[in-house]
């Protein structure tokens, strides 16, 4: 589950990328048509649980207000001196991020596909890079750390479904509208 970035968003950060990717070609970086940010992994989902997940995403999608939304920053898994994923954070509204990720968890535990990510805190995050072995990237990070992207308002979610090849392919499976802000009415 997941909210897919608009092409504003991933032009910038992909320029922002791209003397980066030159530099390190020892790193195995994610492709701009793979770039969303993960609201839960659920891992393998069995077919007969995707009607009711569907149902369930639709409910909790229908709960939650659009968000506004930049990607900035940077940081590594485990950590920038022994890397093994390289990513770019988000900024905005990210306790509204916190609880739309949490609300889908739950309505996935529901539906029999519970997260593979369950009892880890929720770190909204971009991978931009994975590492075959550790590495120490705390030159990128440092270099990265001053990156802000245009502000954007997630207005849905999606399901998508990894197809394992070479690198990731995604597919949507299907996707459902949050809900829009109540408009401000005049003093």
């Amino acid at each position: 589950m997941a909210i897919a970035l608009p092409d504003r968003a991933a032009g910038e950060l992909d320029s922002a990328l791209a003397p980066l990717r030159l530099a390190w070609p020892e790193l195995r970086w994610t492709r701009r048509d793979a770039w969303h940010l993960t609201l839960a992994f659920l891992g393998e989902v069995e077919d007969r649980v995707t009607g009711d997940l569907a149902v369930r995403l639709e409910r909790a999608a229908a709960r939650h207000a659009r968000l506004s939304l930049a990607l900035g920053s940077a940081g590594a898994f485990p950590g920038a001196g022994n890397a093994r994923v390289l990513w770019t954070g988000v900024q905005g509204d990210r306790r509204g991020l916190a609880a739309l990720a949490a609300s889908v968890a739950a309505g996935a535990r529901r539906a029999g596909a519970p997260p593979a990510s369950e009892g880890r805190r929720y770190e909204p995050h971009l991978t931009l890079a994975r590492c075959r072995v550790p590495a120490d990237v705390r030159t990128l990070v440092a270099t990265l750390a001053d990156f802000t992207g245009t502000p954007w308002t997630a207005s849905e979610i999606y399901l998508i479904r990894s197809r394992p090849q070479d690198e990731p392919r995604y597919e949507t499976i299907g996707t459902w509208p949050l809900r829009a802000r109540a408009a401000s009415l005049p003093g």
